[in-house]
């Protein structure tokens, strides 16, 4: 159990096996970085602690809507998209507050035989944070969000063909209290939800563009900088669904206005603390 003793793992497990609870959250990496899940049965998730589980190997041969990819090696047509192994991370353990305080873990992608499997993102990272470590160093990262906010549903954005989608708010007024103030149950459910999800957020503003937010992550060390990067977008996406907002991370949605980012902050510091 990569970054967690057996015993706090044992703990875990017992948790959910001692729930009232009859499903488990369970998420990984496609090759665009978009969580891909599903939710398990929890007498299914304690059998896949132990021996992983199926999950389609498509999600490393299509697009984020879809959409197979014709020219991939590892996966696709040519080897009619089978089962891979996911293996849990309990590590990652945490709840959904806003759906049910269900139980929710990350996992990754493995060989038959256990070993990492190359094209998964999660375990290109680990590689990474990998080598720094054995040059001595230890990474930290916090990750910051800027991203649009849309007055639409997925129903009423495909109504209108997707285009023209109402931002929450019009013009621009990066910082502004009043902005905020105006949407103010998404905003302090971002603050509150967030963090409740293990996602802890920084700071939170309105930021230059119409309905465009920015989010700054805490920072942390290790494998979990990561996770909290893909993690904070699907929750914002989920969140931003009860109240009629349609979240967006596209770089850029139209040439009027300005475009948006994602921003790795990042510092490596030795065995003495060194900077």
């Amino acid at each position: 159990m990569a970054g967690i003793s057996r015993a706090a793992a044992r703990r875990i497990v017992e948790q959910v096996r001692g729930s009232p609870a009859t499903r488990v959250k369970v998420a990984v990496s496609d090759i665009d970085g978009v969580l891909r899940g599903k939710y398990l049965h929890k007498e299914k998730f304690l059998s896949a602690v132990e021996s992983g589980f199926g999950f389609c190997n498509v999600v490393f041969g299509w697009d984020s809507n879809d959409q197979c990819y014709d020219n991939t090696t590892w996966t696709g047509w040519h080897t009619g998209f089978p089962d891979a192994l996911v293996q849990l991370d309990l590590s990652t353990f945490r709840r959904v507050p806003w759906d049910d305080n269900v139980a929710f873990f990350l996992g990754e992608f493995v060989e038959a035989d256990g070993r990492p499997l190359p094209v998964c993102p999660r375990q290109l990272y680990k590689r990474v944070l990998a080598r720094a470590e054995n040059m001595g160093f230890q990474v930290l990262a916090g990750v910051e969000y800027e991203w649009f906010n849309f007055r639409e549903t997925p129903q009423s954005f495909a109504a209108k063909g997707y285009v023209r989608p109402e931002p929450i708010t019009p013009g621009m007024f990066g910082y502004s209290l009043i902005r905020a103030g105006q949407n103010q149950p998404f905003f302090r459910a971002l603050m509150e939800e967030m963090p409740a999800f293990g996602v802890p957020v920084e700071a939170l503003h309105t930021e230059t563009g119409p309905g465009v937010y920015e989010a700054a992550l805490l920072y942390t060390s290790g494998i979990e900088a990561g996770d909290r990067a893909i993690l904070f977008k699907q929750a914002a996406k989920e969140i931003g669904s009860r109240f009629g907002i349609m979240p967006s991370f596209m770089a850029k949605w139209n040439t009027q206005y300005p475009g948006c980012s994602g921003h790795i902050h990042q510092s490596l510091s030795d065995a003495c603390g060194r900077r």
